[in-house]
């Protein structure tokens, strides 16, 4: 996609390629980018300056901050939270069903009101690697990172760093996305310089 592609009609300040698929009620601010079918349900909002991939779907009601790159095929449920500075990545899950069926005891399809909603909350600056997986109720910390294809079922601290499935705690890195090594809770960043606090450590394994 360039600056060229198509505007939606609707959207005049973002630019969504013609094949993206955007329900009626949704707002997308100003220097935005939706690629190509990109589906966005209703009553999802999207931040300014974001970029929502190839093939991604995001549910009713989504919140979506600024300047959040969600990539290829990555899908974000109902309930899910995302801050300003998030990166999701490609083929990403973030659910919401702590105890999903199909059907009900009495063999009836679930409908809406047949289930509960348990929210994800992303907050600013995390990373969440390809292909990992939030469950239901989780939140990640500001600037925490989870790893490629982990499997997330507790809250994640900020700046903490998780790995595996399931996930657990095997440090923490600076906002720059780089490991710091911490002492009494403070820790420096080779890479950017940075200077890290952190006087609460979680420090049971996610």
């Amino acid at each position: 996609m360039t600056d060229t592609a198509p505007t939606h009609p609707r959207l005049p300040n973002a630019v969504v390629h013609s094949s993206a698929d955007v329900a009626a009620h949704v707002r997308i601010g100003g220097g935005s980018y939706v690629w190509n079918r990109a589906q966005l349900r209703e009553g999802v909002v999207v931040g300014e300056e974001c970029i929502i991939g190839k093939d991604v779907y995001i549910d009713s009601n989504v919140q979506i901050g600024a300047r959040v790159k969600i990539q290829n095929g990555a899908q974000v449920f109902h309930g899910a939270t995302i801050e300003d500075g998030v990166f999701i990545g490609p083929q990403a899950c973030l659910t919401n069903d702590k105890q999903p069926r199909a059907i009900n005891v009495d063999g009836s399809l679930k409908r809406a009101d047949d289930w509960v909603v348990s929210p994800i909350l992303v907050k600013y600056g995390a990373s969440v690697g390809a292909a990992a997986v939030l469950l239901p109720g989780v939140t990640v910390g500001r600037f925490a990172m989870v790893g490629a294809g982990a499997v997330v079922t507790r809250n994640v601290p900020d700046y903490g760093l998780v790995l595996g499935n399931p996930a657990r705690l095997v440090g923490y890195v600076c906002a720059c996305g780089h490991r710091i090594a911490l002492e009494n809770g403070v820790g420096h960043c080779a890479n950017c310089g940075s200077t890290i606090v952190l006087p609460h450590l979680e420090r049971e394994t996610i």
